[in-house]
C-alpha cells in the first residue's frame, strides 16, 4: 500500500529518509549566514557625541565640549583606526560622567551651605 495524496501524487516525505546523511549545506536555509556585524566604536561614539551635545546644552557641563571633540574624532577614525577611537570614546563618557559629578556636586554643595533657599 501507497501513501498517496489524495489529489493522486505519490507522497514525498519531507528531509533526508532514516539513516541518511543531509545533504552538505544542511541547516543554513538559503546559504551561509552573513558574518556577525561589528560596528566596533561607530555606534558608540555616535551616541557619546549626542550626549555630550545635550548635555553640554541642557546641563551647561563644561566637559561636554571636549566629550563631544573626542566622540567626533573617534567617529572619524572608527573605521580606520578601531583600536584608538575606542580609546577616544571611552575618554569621552568619562568626560560626560565628569561633568555630571560635578554638576551635582556644586548642587549639593549650594544646598548645604544654603544659597539655594530663598
Amino acid at each position: 500500500m501507497t501513501q498517496q495524496d489524495p489529489s493522486g501524487y505519490p507522497y514525498q516525505p519531507y528531509g533526508a529518509p532514516y539513516g541518511e546523511q543531509p545533504p552538505p549545506g544542511y541547516g543554513y536555509g538559503y546559504g551561509h549566514p552573513p558574518p556577525p556585524r561589528d560596528e566596533g566604536p561607530f555606534a558608540n561614539a555616535i551616541v557619546s557625541l549626542v550626549l555630550n551635545l545635550l548635555t553640554l546644552v541642557s546641563c551647561c557641563n563644561i566637559f561636554g565640549l571636549p566629550g563631544a571633540i573626542l566622540a567626533g574624532l573617534a567617529l572619524s577614525k572608527a573605521r580606520t583606526e578601531p583600536q584608538s577611537a575606542r580609546t577616544m570614546v571611552i575618554w569621552s563618557w568619562v568626560l560626560c560622567a565628569l561633568g555630571f559629578v560635578l554638576a551635582i556636586g556644586i548642587i549639593v554643595f549650594l544646598g548645604v551651605t544654603g544659597e539655594l533657599d530663598d
